[in-house]
């Protein structure tokens, strides 16, 4: 092995490393941004295995540049897909209101003063 393939090895495995590392502690609040951040990284890659299928640097790579353009692909619409259903899970439904709507506007009856939060019952009685 040469110390070029050594140098790259050790870059790849501490890329790894590090990689795990940072993925591993993200918040779940987080996790809609990061993958559209890998998103627009895959598309990156996409166009670069794109110039790698299409030039004439030999048979081997046209196959392995079609491959990576295959992968490439199937990862950018599948975390445009999964990055799509969560954030579905923040729309307002149609026809009634969410949790978080209600909460909110709980939560806004109580600082304008308009007494909404008090006119609710409170199921004890004690307000009839």
């Amino acid at each position: 092995m040469s110390s070029t393939a050594i140098i790259q090895l050790y870059v790849f495995v501490l890329a790894a490393f590090v990689g795990y590392q940072v993925i591993t502690r993200v918040p779940p609040l987080l996790h809609t941004p990061l993958m559209s951040a890998t998103n627009a990284i895959s598309g990156i890659s996409l166009v670069g295995s794109i110039v790698a299928a299409g030039g004439q640097y030999g048979r081997v790579a046209t196959i392995l540049g079609f491959i990576a353009v295959v992968c490439a692909t199937t990862n950018v619409v599948g975390g445009f897909l999964i990055t799509d259903r969560m954030l579905k899970m923040f729309r307002r439904q149609e026809g009634g209101s969410s949790k978080q709507e209600a909460a909110s506007d709980a939560a806004g009856a109580v600082a304008s003063g308009d007494g909404a939060a008090r006119k609710a019952p409170s199921g004890n009685g004690a307000g009839r």
